[in-house]
């Protein structure tokens, strides 16, 4: 925990002199009630109440506990990027307390909304948050707010502050673009990129390159038949190298393949054809596990955020308010999922709030 708040302790109050209510202890109660289930200022608040006795022990409260407003306001005036900052102190930290080095493997990037989230006359533009997600580990190693919405210019900031070497960078169709790939190369990764129509030319010379080999019969494949919850997909993935005339895009190798078919509940069967750009020679099994592995971004990270949190129905919504409570829940859901307990996160958070030794556990058990 010293460490914790040492980390929160580097970020700027925004506050008028005046302010009572000590930043970083602030932050640090904020933390804790969200590992035991707040889902907003109001709920922050009661937390701080109710466990003033206990929290005066780790923080400074001389003041008593903040109300809902002080936490409201906090969280609206700090700023965006200083938090982003913090949580990535934060990993960086965290990482290091379970015995994890750096990222080394897969590496996905993707933006999620905070939907109801918008400022008022707003619901067509709710906050934007930016991921970096270490798919091996099921860890956050980044999140930044976008200030405009605009998800491709904050993943390319984003990138600035990684280390990522010796990592493969995913991410969805929106980011195949040259400057993503050159960012990604800067910071010593590979990408594996899913290629789409917005990239018109470099999709059309991928069909036409994979339509060649096809019909020269000699292209190589790795197969998967998944059987779950009532579905049944088969999954046909293959390599090719990009022809001599190829579209410019830096460090290209390879166009990717994955042939899906899916049998429907009603009969007969979906199929669906994915194409991917490459900056590393994979095989076919590599590039399919690559790609599958993007998907952990969504189902361990977004649909937590979502489901548990309650992220998508928070109605915070002034200034930095969301951006900034979104950074505070997934830190959170950092903690309780790095426990080895095998209880789901909705359990250990319950189990957080009620039981004491639990809720130290989850911090003495990365030491």
């Amino acid at each position: 925990m010293e460490a914790l708040i040492t980390i929160l302790r580097e970020v700027r109050d925004p506050r008028d002199c005046n302010a009572r209510h000590d930043c970083p202890a602030m932050l640090f109660v904020a933390l804790m009630a969200t590992l035991c289930g707040a889902k907003s200022c109001v709920d922050i608040a009661d937390f701080a109440e109710a466990n003033a006795a206990d929290l005066v022990e780790m923080v400074d409260l001389a003041h008593g506990a903040p109300s809902h407003d002080c936490f409201s306001r906090l969280f609206r005036l700090l700023d965006p990027e200083a938090m982003t900052g913090i949580f990535e102190a934060f990993a960086r930290a965290f990482r290091e307390g379970l015995g994890l080095g750096p990222a080394r493997g897969i590496v996905a990037i993707d933006g999620k909304r905070l939907r109801r989230g918008y400022e008022r006359g707003r619901a067509h533009m709710p906050p934007l948050m930016v991921s970096v997600w270490d798919a091996e580990t099921r860890l956050s190693i980044s999140a930044r707010a976008s200030a405009d919405g605009n998800e491709v210019a904050a993943a390319l900031e984003v990138l600035k502050s990684l280390d990522l070497k010796g990592c493969t960078v995913t991410a969805d169709a929106l980011h195949c673009h040259a400057k993503m790939a050159r960012g990604v190369r800067a910071r010593g990764a590979h990408y594996a990129f899913k290629l789409k129509g917005n990239n018109g030319p470099l999709h059309a010379c991928a069909v036409k390159a994979f339509a060649n080999a096809d019909a020269r019969a000699d292209l190589a494949a790795y197969e998967t038949l998944d059987e779950a919850h009532d579905r049944i997909e088969r999954r046909r993935a293959s390599v090719v190298a990009p022809p001599p005339d190829a579209p410019a895009f830096p460090d290209l190798a390879l166009f990717g393949r994955i042939e899906t078919g899916r049998k429907l509940a009603k009969g007969g069967i979906a199929t669906s054809t994915h194409y991917v750009a490459l900056s590393k020679h994979m095989s076919p099994k590599a590039m399919s596990l690559a790609t599958r592995a993007y998907w952990s971004v969504e189902n361990a990270l977004h649909w937590p955020l979502d489901v548990v949190f309650d992220e998508d129905n928070a109605r915070t919504r002034k200034n930095h308010a969301p951006q900034n409570l979104s950074i505070i829940r997934r830190m959170a859901l950092d903690i309780l999922r790095a426990h080895p307990d095998k209880r789901s996160i909705g359990r250990k958070m319950k189990r957080a709030a009620w039981s004491k030794d639990f809720f130290f556990e989850l911090f003495t058990h990365m030491q």
